[in-house]
């Protein structure tokens, strides 16, 4: 299992006049569109936006909403914030012990962005990374269909601004940030996540 180390997305003017005027409405492709992860009982894997009618099959979510710890998820958010969420979910991909995987964190806590973390633990994760993301670098952003590859403020405040995210917290003082979970059910309590390669800061531009 290998997984890179964090780098850069390059946000073009191009890039963000398409974002700012509604890019996410266009067709993007499956990787980003696929919430379910079905293993057959022949082994063969498939990625899906919908899930399988029930069967034999073993199917894992690869999304999950911004959750807090009692489980009363975004019904305690500010309509303009349940709106975004809904439209334009944030979801974190880490591993554990990764520097740039904090300052994302840190980032999305600060600004008060309602959001889900996916811890990746083995091969299988990264694989779901890599169809989700189009790479293999931690820490990744989704933010709706539009994914962001490697830590950078800069290009993650432009996106999450055209997103319609506020600049500034607007959560309730009620709202917990939800605990990171498992990418796969196969990382639950196995200790995997040791495994994976630390990613390093991005190199100074």
């Amino acid at each position: 299992m290998s997984i890179r180390p964090a780098g850069f997305l390059t946000l073009t003017p191009l890039l963000l006049l398409l974002l700012l005027l509604g890019s996410a409405t266009l067709s993007s492709p499956a990787w980003a569109q696929a919430q379910f992860k079905v293993v057959e009982a022949d082994g063969s894997i498939t990625y899906t936006d919908r899930p399988p009618p029930p069967g034999s099959a073993r199917v894992t979510a690869l999304r999950a909403g911004p959750l807090t710890p009692t489980g009363e998820g975004d019904a305690l958010l500010p309509v303009e914030l349940r709106q975004l969420v809904q439209r334009q979910p944030v979801t974190l991909f880490t591993t554990g012990d990764c520097v740039p995987c904090e300052s994302g964190r840190k980032l999305l806590q600060q600004r008060g962005i309602p959001y889900a973390e996916r811890r990746l633990g083995n091969d299988e994760d990264v694989l779901a990374l890599e169809r989700l993301t189009g790479a293999r670098s931690v820490p990744a952003l989704t933010i709706g269909p539009q994914p962001l590859r490697g830590f950078s403020e800069t290009d993650w405040t432009a996106y999450l601004d055209a997103a319609g995210y506020p600049k500034t917290s607007r959560l309730p003082r009620s709202w917990k940030n939800p605990e990171p979970m498992a990418m796969s059910e196969r990382t639950v309590g196995s200790g995997a996540t040791s495994a994976l390669p630390q990613a390093s800061p991005p190199a100074a531009r």
